[in-house]
């Protein structure tokens, strides 16, 4: 949608306003998705909701490259924002309970990657088909991305096995057993703690209403600073912009004086690559590192970079030479945020909260943290042109900065450690470190 939004309103007449409801409206779809994600993982399976999701994801690609008009612009987006929420739940979920605990850093950030490799390719296929009629060439943009869910309903369909975890919430233990042995090694050992994990979490209740009741009404002290880990994580991922300039990167760049089309989507391109290529870091660093430096370096980067960011757009376009320098020191502003971002507060957070949620609570809770991750989201996008029209585009910028100042404290004062333990200790770790300041962090 970041570069066949122009061609979107030439062609269907949408307006700006109507664009900024468009894109924020699928975040809010994808917070329903979320929200149901949770309640279908639990009763259905991991496996079999990735399958829905899947579906869900080549109908609404479909639908919205089809569609001849505002309303089913909208439509199309509910059924791929519902998908999205969907995803965004079940796959750390699935992950996080089917990895052993030595890779799960490592496995973790998977989805994250493939997250950063479709924004680059859905940015080179706009750069690739911008030249060609308007009224085909957004349809095209937005249509192949049917074409990614039907290798993914396919991996879930014949390849994929249900998480040992879930298959022992539900009793089947010679199923979790055979699961075991293909991914942990040491599978009776594994299935004995999952197995005392699961009882353990049956004596608090099980049941949906004793979930909710035990993540939102009446939580432990342990649940509750997992709760405020999770929800502030996801509330400052959102809050540093990164929706913005995922969606909206070819208005910034426009508005520094780079004119023509195939220079700004060429240098959306080049954001899509910083992402996707520093991706890569915390994938082989996070099991040796940990979270918290990662989470702090990634802070610290993002601040740092959106404060160049909003500097760059300050400069006037009267002096070509200095609007030159100015849109090169944009640019690389932009694709420094990127990079800082996909090295903690991309692949990180979902990997922290996923990994944190006791067993009884993991499903419904990631739910709740993506809910809020989506509102966020949805604000961004709804308000982004709003705002930079109310503050300018240097302080909508230099908004998101402090943010992203805010998030290092929030990361340094809040989270523990949580590399190389298994999902069955982290309860014990928060209930330990509820009144205990969170040890510092380790650098080397």
């Amino acid at each position: 949608m970041s570069g066949a939004q122009k061609f979107v309103q030439a062609d269907l007449g949408v307006t700006d306003g109507q664009l900024e409801v468009l894109i924020g409206a699928t975040s809010v779809y994808s917070l329903v998705g979320s929200l149901a994600a949770g309640w279908t993982c639990d009763r259905a399976g991991r496996r079999r909701a990735v399958a829905l999701a899947a579906a869900m994801f080549l109908a609404g690609s479909a639908a919205t490259a089809a569609a001849n008009g505002y309303a089913a612009l909208m439509a199309g987006q509910l059924v791929a924002g519902v998908a999205c929420g969907f995803g965004l739940v079940v796959a750390p979920v699935y992950i996080a309970e089917i990895a052993p605990a030595s890779s799960r850093g490592f496995l973790s950030s998977i989805p994250e990657i493939a997250g950063n490799s479709g924004i680059l390719l859905s940015y080179i296929a706009d750069f690739a088909l911008a030249d060609l009629p308007t009224t085909l060439n957004w349809r095209l943009m937005i249509g192949i991305g049917a074409v990614p869910p039907l290798f993914l309903a396919a991996a879930a369909v014949l390849a994929m096995p249900e998480t040992p975890r879930w298959l022992v919430l539900h009793g089947r233990h010679d199923e979790a057993r055979r699961v075991l042995a293909r991914t942990a090694g040491d599978a009776d050992r594994r299935l004995r703690e999952i197995a005392a994990s699961v009882r353990e979490a049956s004596k608090g209740g099980a049941g949906g209403e004793g979930v909710w009741r035990e993540l939102l009404l009446r939580p432990t002290p342990a649940v509750r600073r997992v709760m405020l880990a999770i929800l502030g994580l996801q509330v400052f991922q959102q809050a540093c912009g990164v929706a913005a300039m995922v969606l909206y990167a070819p208005r910034v760049f426009s508005h520094v004086g780079i004119t023509s089309d195939r220079a700004v989507l060429g240098a959306t391109v080049l954001l899509g690559a910083a992402k996707t290529v520093a991706i890569v870091v915390p994938l082989f660093l996070a099991d040796r590192l940990g979270r918290r430096p990662m989470l702090l370096a990634s802070a610290a980067g993002m601040a740092a970079s959106l404060l160049v960011l909003g500097l760059s757009v300050r400069a006037p376009a009267a002096a070509a030479s200095y609007s030159w320098w100015a849109a090169a020191t944009c640019v690389a502003a932009a694709a420094a945020f990127m990079a800082t971002f996909s090295l903690g507060f991309g692949p990180v957070i979902s990997m922290y909260g996923s990994e944190i949620l006791p067993l009884r609570l993991r499903a419904q809770g990631t739910g709740i943290g993506t809910a809020i991750n989506r509102v966020m989201s949805a604000v961004v996008g709804m308000t982004f042109i709003s705002m930079y029209e109310a503050v300018g585009m240097a302080g909508t910028f230099y908004i998101f900065a402090a943010f992203s100042a805010a998030a290092w404290v929030f990361v340094y004062a809040c989270l523990p450690e949580t590399k190389g333990r298994s999902l069955e200790e982290m309860e014990a770790l928060f209930d330990a470190g509820a009144n205990k300041p969170s040890p510092r962090p380790t650098l080397s």
